[in-house]
């Protein structure tokens, strides 16, 4: 690979790497393109393959990352040259390209430094950047969660908290057994968010004053907390309290 103009040398890992998206990969975000594949799939795909970190000398615009068909616009901001977006949720993104074509098409100025998917989770994790931004600039660009993030940079396999048929049956018991604790709670279930991913239900003893439901909530918070499953699996959580019927 040719970075800056020069040839990698011969004692880089890189040094023999043309530039292009790994199959696997490619593969997995035309399908989730075509509405038949998923983020989860394209974690796994990104396993143990490279990817390309983005290099400007001067960070002067603004860029759009799209997902799930909306545009956004983002701010960037530099750590050593190296950029970073903002996601549309408000989080700071490291965006990584699956190949120097769509780094191209994405800013033509931008200089591909490779690097083992690994290793660059584990940047962004260090740099406090959650999430990552496969291709921001398309065709198919992919906002990978916190949870898929940590996975990546530890070398594990990543189990979404979310799925096809709702929340998985572990976070939402995990969720369920620590909230059901809190003084003050008649009720919970967790269900798939509309502002996060996943939503905490939950039905409060009638009667409270706003100093009562502020302290029960404040609790609930700290409950969730606690649970190493919903930190490790569950990217956000939004409340949502009601009234015990």
């Amino acid at each position: 690979m040719t970075v800056a103009g020069r040839e990698l040398p011969p004692s880089s890992p890189f040094a023999g790497d043309d530039g292009t998206a790994d199959a696997g990969v490619a593969s997995a975000l035309r399908a989730l393109e075509e509405g038949t594949g998923s983020v989860a799939a394209v974690v796994d795909a990104l396993h143990g393959t490279r990817v390309l970190v983005p290099v400007l000398a001067e960070l002067e615009v603004e860029d759009v990352v799209v997902h799930d068909g909306h545009a956004h616009t983002v701010d960037k901001e530099a750590s050593a040259g190296i950029v970073a977006l903002q996601a549309p949720d408000g989080r700071t993104a490291l965006p990584v390209f699956t190949s120097v074509a769509t780094m191209t098409a994405w800013r033509p100025d931008a200089r591909p430094v490779p690097s083992d998917v690994a290793r660059a989770a584990l940047s962004a994790v260090t740099e406090g950047w959650e999430v990552l931004v496969v291709d921001p600039g398309g065709p198919t660009t992919v906002l990978l969660p916190r949870p898929a993030v940590w996975a990546l940079a530890q070398q594990q396999a990543w189990e979404p908290a979310v799925g096809p048929d709702g929340v998985d049956p572990a976070v939402r018991v995990a969720i369920v057994e620590a909230v059901s604790a809190v003084r003050g709670v008649v009720a919970v279930d967790a269900v798939v968010g509309t502002r996060a991913e996943v939503a905490v239900v939950v039905d409060l003893v009638a009667g409270l004053d706003r100093a009562g439901l502020d302290a029960v909530l404040g609790s609930v918070n700290q409950a969730l907390g606690t649970v190493e499953l919903v930190a490790a699996r569950v990217d956000s959580l939004e409340l949502r309290p009601r009234s015990a019927r």
